[in-house]
């Protein structure tokens, strides 16, 4: 039987290890063609880590009667992702889908984090979604006046770090952050020109988590709740046709347990109907706190 995403065509950035290439191998199994993108860095951006690594990920979609072509430009890079979406077209003839994976971790306290350290989480995550995905959207725009239906797709990739917080990581929970936040706005505004944008926040054992931070182990027999492959399933159906229409949502996705983020929302409010005197605001502020739903903790508070 064919796949869902059969006929389809998709980039996916930072596919050479872990969730990228879960991502790529579950795209390719469900019929897609794979643009599999990857740097060759390791989890903090080190240069030459895993060279080589979107080609063997491609060498596996081939062994397994899959069609994919290796990439191994910076996402963050404008230029190189003009040319990743040219490589797409010129080597499937077409372009369906971006999906925004790439990304290290630089995990320090605020207080040691350095301005280095900051630029470089914020770059690869929040310039990194940006350059494709912007590349890709001047390509579909094109299709569109040129006559072309456009049913396209962005899947960019958020955090739990980035919708609650998490302690040690300002940098990276500020930029899949703004991720979440720019998914919301990519999707209203492309909706006009046939494009979905999407964003996971995925719960996975990758090598970002291998620092002893998170446990994620799994016993013998049991279902593996944090493997990556868990993810790949609602990748798939977010590049598939199926899911036109599907736009503006943040997923969270746990093993087999998917549900969706409710973001930033309303909360009790008191209205005086006049300006505000600063010295009463106090019991009036903590009132609503009392009264609002509890917020999920930040990843590591006490």
């Amino acid at each position: 039987m064919a796949g869902i995403c059969e006929g389809r065509v998709a980039i996916v950035t930072g596919a050479g290890n872990g969730l990228g290439k879960a991502y790529a191998l579950g795209l390719a199994a469900e019929g897609a063609k794979v643009v599999v993108n990857d740097l060759g860095v390791g989890t903090h951006g080190e240069d030459g880590a895993s060279k080589g690594a979107a080609e063997m990920v491609v060498e596996e979609i081939r062994a397994n009667g899959g069609e994919a072509v290796a990439d191994t430009g910076d996402v963050a890079d404008w230029d190189a992702g003009k040319r990743m979406v040219e490589l797409a077209v010129s080597t499937f003839g077409r372009l369906d889908a971006v999906v925004n994976n790439a990304g290290f971790v630089r995990d320090r306290m605020f207080v040691s984090c350095t301005p280095e350290e900051w630029d470089a989480v914020l770059r690869v995550h929040l310039r990194g979604h940006f350059c494709t995905s912007r590349h890709a959207v001047d390509y579909w725009r094109a299709q569109q006046k040129a006559g072309n239906p456009i049913d396209a797709r962005i899947i960019n990739t958020t955090s739990g770090a980035g919708l609650q917080g998490s302690v040690g990581q300002s940098a990276y929970s500020a930029a899949k952050g703004g991720i979440a936040t720019l998914t919301l706005v990519q999707a209203a505004e492309l909706a006009r020109y046939g494009i979905t944008a999407n964003a996971l926040a995925p719960n996975a054992r990758t090598r970002m988590t291998a620092t002893g931070a998170f446990d994620m182990d799994v016993k013998e027999g049991e279902f593996d709740v944090f493997a990556p492959e868990n993810m790949a399933p609602l990748v798939a159906y977010l590049v598939s046709e199926q899911s036109k229409g599907v736009t503006g949502q943040v997923f969270e996705l746990k093993g087999g347990n998917i549900f969706l983020s409710q973001g930033w929302s309303d909360s009790p409010n008191f209205d005086k109907g006049a300006r505000f005197e600063a010295s009463e605001l106090d019991p009036i502020v903590r009132d609503l706190i009392n009264k609002r739903e509890p917020a999920k903790p930040v990843y590591g508070a006490a």
